[in-house]
C-alpha cells in the first residue's frame, strides 16, 4: 500500500500500525469501478484510484453488478489498525447515467446519513458526502468519462450495509446526520493512533453548535459529565461536545471559533491533570500529579501533615477524599486552576469559562466561578 509521508508516515512506520482506507476512498473506487462497467460492460477489479496526495491504491471489488441502465459496486472497507467503527463495511456505489448537463447528482442509499441541521460543511437536506469524497469521486468519473469519450452526467448513490446501526455508535445522531454513517475523509488513508476523527468531530460539534444559536457549550469528558451538566444548565444536547481526552482540541478550535461560554466538566482526576496543564488527558500520555494536588491543598489551607499525605495518595480520588475529611476544598482549587489553563489556551479570545469536576457517581466535586479574558 501506498503509506503516508512526512510526520505521520514516519510515526506510523514507528509504531509498526497498518493504515487503512477512509470511507471517502471506498466509496470513490467502488464509484470508479461501476461507472468503468456502465461504460464498458466490464467491471475493473481490482480497480486503481489516485487519493488526493497522488497515492494510487487498488481495492478489489467485494460485489458487483450490472442491469438496468445502472450499475452497482461494492468494496470492504478496510480501516488498518485503527479502532473504526466502520472497519469491514461494506461501501457500494450504484450509477446511472443523467441527460447532458445534468452534473454529478449524490444520493444517500441505505445505511447513508441525510443532514438535518446546519453547521457542517454540506447543505441540510444533502446525504452526508462530505466534500473531499465528492471532489475524488467527481474526479473520477470525469476521468472515466474522458477514456470513454463521453460525457461525467451520472446519479451516484451510495450505500453501507448495516450504516444505520453502525451510525448509533458515531456522533452522527448529534450532529443532526441521521439515517446513516457519513462518507469521510481528507486524504483517503486512515492513520491509526491520530485520533483524528475524534477530534474532527470535536470540531464539527462546535461548528453545530455556533450555527444552530448556541451561545453555551460544554465539553465532556464522558456520559457521566454530560449528564451534569445538562442538570446544571439545561443545555441541549447539540451544545454538549464530547471531548473525551481531547481538552486541548475543544480549547484550541472554540480560541478560533468562540462562543459566549464553555463549561468544561469531567471527573476531578482528568481534570486535575487539565489543571496541571496537560490538555491530553488520556492516561497513557498524562497522569494525576499528586504533588501539584499537594501544592494546591497547601495553599487551600492543608497542613503539612496533610499536603504530605496527598503528595503519597495513591489515586486522585484518595487525595480528594483526604482533603475532604480535613475540610479542604481541593475540588475547587482543582476546578479554579483548570478554568485558569483553559483560559489561558484561549489566549484572550471572548469566551468565559467554567469548570465543574465530578466523582464516577456524576457529584459535584469541585466547581469554579466563571471567568473570562
Amino acid at each position: 500500500m501506498n503509506e503516508p509521508k512526512g510526520a505521520r508516515g514516519a510515526q506510523l512506520k514507528h509504531t509498526g500500525l497498518r493504515p487503512g482506507w477512509t470511507t471517502g476512498a471506498c466509496a470513490t473506487a467502488a464509484t470508479t469501478a461501476a461507472y468503468t462497467a456502465l461504460l464498458a460492460g466490464d467491471f475493473p477489479d481490482p480497480v486503481t484510484i489516485t487519493l488526493p496526495r497522488g497515492q494510487t491504491p487498488s481495492f478489489a471489488l467485494a460485489a458487483e453488478e450490472l442491469s438496468g441502465g445502472q450499475a452497482m459496486a461494492a468494496v470492504v472497507k478496510d480501516a488498518g489498525d485503527d479502532p473504526d467503527v466502520t472497519h469491514g463495511a461494506l461501501i457500494r456505489s450504484t450509477v446511472r447515467r443523467l441527460p447532458p448537463g445534468s452534473g454529478v447528482v449524490f444520493r444517500a442509499g441505505e445505511g447513508v446519513g441525510t443532514v438535518t441541521r446546519p453547521g457542517l460543511p454540506l447543505a441540510v437536506g444533502e446525504p452526508a458526502i462530505n466534500p473531499v469524497p465528492r471532489r475524488m469521486m467527481c474526479d473520477h468519473v470525469a476521468l472515466v468519462a474522458g477514456r470513454h469519450g463521453t460525457d461525467a452526467d451520472v446519479e451516484i448513490t451510495i450505500s453501507v450495509d448495516h450504516g444505520a446501526e453502525i451510525a448509533r455508535s458515531t456522533w452522527n445522531p448529534r450532529l443532526g446526520i441521521l439515517g446513516g454513517l457519513s462518507i469521510l475523509g481528507t486524504t483517503g488513508i486512515v492513520v491509526p493512533y491520530s485520533c483524528s476523527a475524534w477530534i474532527d468531530s470535536i470540531r464539527r460539534g462546535v461548528d453545530v453548535a455556533r450555527a444552530a444559536g448556541r451561545t453555551h457549550v460544554a465539553g465532556c469528558t464522558g456520559s457521566t459529565s454530560e449528564k451534569t451538566v445538562m442538570a446544571e444548565y439545561g443545555l441541549p444536547e447539540d451544545a454538549l461536545l464530547d471531548m473525551g481526552d481531547f481538552a486541548g482540541a475543544v480549547l484550541k478550535y472554540v480560541r478560533r471559533h468562540p462562543v459566549d461560554r464553555l463549561t468544561v466538566c469531567g471527573g476531578f482526576a482528568k481534570l486535575s491533570k487539565l489543571a496541571a496543564g496537560h490538555l491530553d488527558l488520556h492516561s497513557a500520555r498524562s497522569q494525576v500529579d499528586k504533588p501539584f494536588l499537594a501544592e494546591l491543598a497547601r495553599a487551600g489551607g492543608a497542613s503539612e501533615a496533610l499536603a504530605a499525605e496527598v503528595a503519597d495518595a495513591n489515586t486522585g480520588l484518595a487525595a480528594l477524599q483526604l482533603c475532604t475529611a480535613a475540610g479542604v476544598r481541593l475540588g475547587d482549587l482543582v476546578a479554579a486552576r483548570a478554568r485558569d489553563e483553559a483560559l489561558s489556551v484561549l489566549r484572550g479570545a471572548p469566551v468565559t469559562v467554567d469548570v465543574i469536576c465530578i466523582d464516577r457517581a456524576g457529584t459535584v466535586v469541585g466547581r469554579s466561578s466563571p471567568a473570562g479574558p
